[in-house]
């Protein structure tokens, strides 16, 4: 007897928007039309898809397990522990569509992130707010740092690499500031008064992330991290400057999308520690120091936002 799956999808935001392209994969090739997705992470992404929305459950929906899952099996896909995931021949994606569909490595379509009307209106709304309130007409999103982050002793630190070094983030602003007015992404407060800014960078408060990829949608560019951001600036299609560090572009980005330029500072530097496989200390020493940049490498990151530079021209 084959049973039909139930998929338990662990993780933040940006693995539930990557497990959706193998996801629609799944309903249309393996037969199984009563399969369910229970998102321990939140159905936020899946919200008004027409295909997955109606699967997705929260892990507290009312009498979930007797209702939906004691008759289904229970599957848990952990995209990092597939071999091609951790040998760079795959994306996260193409993580989950391997164990989901078991096709191999494929080239997937954009996960299909369904905004509604009043997403996309409070998107363009705090957009002319920003936009007004600043005095530019373009419009820049940056999410400088990724979960990793935490505050010491007032210094945002990063210990997995993957986040902007705050006083490299500061001088960068003080530059982007010049063309763009800045939005910030950042669960964390960032204090910015005395640093030397002549605009207001724009810090929005109490965004769910489907807002956020209403107003990065609508914006010129999103320059990001190895954090949520680029994935959502991925999906609904905003250009994009992703800044990889201590993890692999292949893997946790899209290398091959004209829309998203890459900046690989770990290119020859990095030793990698595969996450949810091993936890090595003397990893993390290794690359803590690997996102930092000196003038000449934040002016090149400004010079690929701006369109000046393309890093795929250059390979």
């Amino acid at each position: 007897m084959t049973r039909s799956k139930a998929f338990f999808l662990n993780g933040g935001a940006g693995r539930m928007l990557c497990s959706i392209p193998a996801l629609e994969l799944y309903a249309e090739e393996s037969g199984d039309t009563d399969f369910i997705i229970v998102c321990e992470g939140g159905t936020d992404m899946f919200k008004g898809h027409p295909l997955l929305h109606k699967r997705a459950y929260d892990p507290w929906h009312k009498n979930l397990f007797e209702t939906e899952i004691k008759h289904r099996q229970v599957v848990n896909p952990e995209p990092y522990q597939v071999w091609e995931y951790y040998n760079q021949e795959c994306n996260l994606s193409q993580a989950f569509d391997i164990i989901l569909n078991n096709k191999g490595v494929r080239q997937l379509p954009k996960p299909l992130l369904k905004l509604s009307k009043d997403e996309l209106l409070v998107g363009r709304k705090l957009l002319n707010e920003i936009k007004e309130k600043i005095k530019k007409e373009k419009v820049l999103v940056v999410q400088p740092f990724g979960r990793g982050i935490e505050v010491i002793d007032d210094t945002p630190v990063d210990v997995t690499a993957r986040s902007f070094e705050f006083k490299d983030l500061k001088q960068m602003l003080k530059k982007l500031e010049k063309d763009y007015a800045i939005v910030m992404m950042s669960e964390m407060k960032i204090e910015l008064k005395g640093e030397g800014l002549k605009n207001e960078v724009a810090m929005p408060e109490g965004l769910n992330l489907r807002q956020w990829s209403a107003l990065i949608k609508m914006a010129d560019h999103f320059l990001g991290c190895d954090s949520v951001g680029q994935h959502l600036a991925y999906a609904v299609g905003t250009k994009t400057t992703a800044v990889i560090g201590s993890t692999f572009p292949v893997n946790v980005s899209y290398p091959n999308d004209s829309d998203l330029k890459i900046v690989d500072l770990g290119m020859t530097e990095r030793v990698y520690d595969p996450i949810r496989i091993t936890q090595d200390e003397t990893v993390n020493r290794h690359n803590e120091n690997i996102m930092a940049m000196d003038d000449a490498i934040q002016d090149y990151v400004i010079s690929v936002v701006k369109g000046d530079i393309d890093p795929d021209s250059e390979e």
